[in-house]
C-alpha cells in the first residue's frame, strides 16, 4: 500500500522551489489555490468544522475511504507521483541535449539524448492523459471518459486548476512556445506507437491507461488532447496567458537569467513537482469533502 493519506499531506512542503513556482501563477488564477498543508489543518480549512470530535471522525472516514483499494485514490495518487519521477529522467536527457548544443565539449550528450523539443511536446500530451484518467479513478467511473473530464474543466477550482495552469505554462508554453497547441497536435497525429513505448511517463503508466493495445492507448491519448485543446485555448485567451508575462512573474520568485531561458522548462521539470503536490491536495480535498458527506 502507498504511505497513508494523512502522511502525504502532513509531509507537504510550505516553501520549496514546487511551491514557489505555484505562487508565481497566483497572476493566473488569483486566490484559486492555498498551499493546504497538514491533514488536520487542510480538513478544518475545507469543512470550516471546529469540533475537534468531528474533526477526528472525518479523517477517519477519509483514511478508511483511501485505504479501500476497490476506490481509485490509491491508484490517482500513484500516477500522479509517477508523471513527476518519470519527469526528471526525461528534464535530465532534454537538459543533456541543450547542453551539446551550447557546449562544444559536450556535444556528444546531442547524439545520444533525446530532443528536448519532441520529448517535452510527448511528455505534455501523457500528462494531460494522466489528468484525464486521475480524474475518472477519484471520481470511480470508467478511465476512458473524456467528455465527463471535459465537462469537468468548467467546474475546476483550487489545487485542480492549478495543476492545469502549470500543465499549460511550464510544460507547454516555456518549453514548447506560445503555438505549443498546434505543435503538440501535430506531433501527436504522427507519433507511431513505437514512439510513444519510448516515452517514459507511458512506459510507468501504461497498465491505468484505456486501450487493448499500444495503438489504442496512443489513440485515447490523441483523443485526450484534441478534446481538451479547446479548453486550453479558451483558458489562455481568457488569462492572458503569454510567455512573457509568466516568466516575468517567475522571475519573482525564482533566479532567472535572460541568457538561460532556453533551460528553464527542463529546470521546472528537475526541480518542482507540482503533479504530486497539487495531485496530494486535491485527493485529500475529495476524501474529505466525501467524508463529510457520508457522515
Amino acid at each position: 500500500m502507498s504511505r497513508p493519506i494523512f502522511e502525504l499531506v502532513d509531509n507537504l512542503p510550505t516553501g520549496n522551489m514546487t511551491v514557489r513556482a505555484l505562487q508565481a501563477l497566483d497572476m493566473i488564477v488569483p486566490g484559486q489555490w492555498e498551499n493546504l498543508v497538514g491533514f488536520e489543518a487542510t480538513i478544518k480549512a475545507i469543512t470550516g468544522e471546529t469540533d475537534q470530535e468531528m474533526i477526528q471522525k472525518i479523517g477517519e472516514r477519509a483514511i478508511h475511504l483511501y485505504n479501500d483499494t476497490s476506490q481509485g485514490y490509491q491508484r490517482a495518487m500513484w500516477l500522479y507521483q509517477k508523471v513527476d519521477d518519470a519527469d526528471k529522467l526525461t528534464a535530465t536527457a532534454a537538459l543533456g541535449h541543450k547542453i551539446g548544443e551550447k557546449i562544444p565539449f559536450l556535444s556528444f550528450l546531442s547524439r545520444i539524448t533525446p530532443k528536448a523539443d519532441t520529448a517535452q511536446t510527448v511528455d505534455l500530451g501523457m500528462k494531460l492523459v494522466v489528468e484525464v484518467v486521475a480524474f475518472c479513478q477519484i471520481n470511480g467511473i470508467p478511465g476512458d471518459s473524456v467528455g465527463d473530464f471535459v465537462r469537468a474543466l468548467a467546474e475546476y477550482s483550487g489545487e485542480s486548476l492549478m495543476r492545469m495552469t502549470a500543465l499549460i505554462c511550464f510544460d507547454g508554453l516555456i518549453p514548447l512556445g506560445p503555438d505549443f497547441l498546434r505543435t503538440t497536435h501535430s506531433l501527436l497525429e504522427r507519433l507511431s506507437p513505437a514512439d510513444l513505448e519510448k516515452n517514459r511517463i507511458y512506459k510507468d503508466v501504461e497498465s491505468l491507461l484505456p486501450g487493448d493495445s499500444p495503438s489504442g492507448k496512443l489513440g485515447f491519448v490523441t483523443q485526450s488532447f484534441d478534446a481538451t485543446r479547446e479548453w486550453m485555448s479558451s483558458f489562455i485567451a481568457d488569462r492572458g496567458i503569454s510567455l512573457d508575462r509568466v516568466v516575468g512573474s517567475l522571475k519573482h520568485y525564482v533566479d532567472i537569467a535572460d541568457d538561460k531561458l532556453d533551460y528553464l522548462g527542463g529546470f521546472l521539470d528537475l526541480t518542482t513537482n507540482y503533479y504530486e503536490h497539487t495531485g496530494t491536495q486535491t485527493l485529500a480535498r475529495s476524501l474529505i469533502q466525501r467524508a463529510v458527506n457520508e457522515l
